[in-house]
């Protein structure tokens, strides 16, 4: 059975940091990109980044402020989010798979003004 599972979502201040986790058992973790997403309240769920063989990529949006990054040993992939705004507001998912089909329960994170 393969669980995601995320964690390091909060409440910030603008211009703060979070470090975002997402703990993955059930498959072969190395051989899948993965991928994060997002959903503001109101909102479509949207792409934030991925990371793959081929390396990361970003959404425009958090290009510059956001990092994507994994640990294959640990089965474990982050997101750094420097430079918070309130438009980051919403909940945070991880997704992994072949066709990034497995997700996770989502974190959610606030950012105050």
């Amino acid at each position: 059975q393969v669980q995601l599972v995320e964690s390091g979502g909060g409440l910030v201040q603008a211009g703060g940091s979070l470090r975002l986790s997402c703990a993955v058992s059930g498959l072969t973790f190395s051989n899948y990109g993965m991928a994060w997403f997002r959903q503001a309240p109101g909102k479509e769920r949207e792409f934030v980044a991925r990371i793959n063989w081929s390396g990361a990529t970003y959404a425009d949006s958090v290009k510059g402020r956001f990092t994507i990054s994994r640990d294959n040993a640990k089965n474990t992939g982050y997101l750094q989010m420097n430079s918070l705004k309130p438009e980051d507001t919403a909940i945070y998912y991880c997704a992994t798979g072949g066709t990034y089909n497995y997700w996770g329960q989502g974190t959610q994170v606030t950012v105050s003004s």
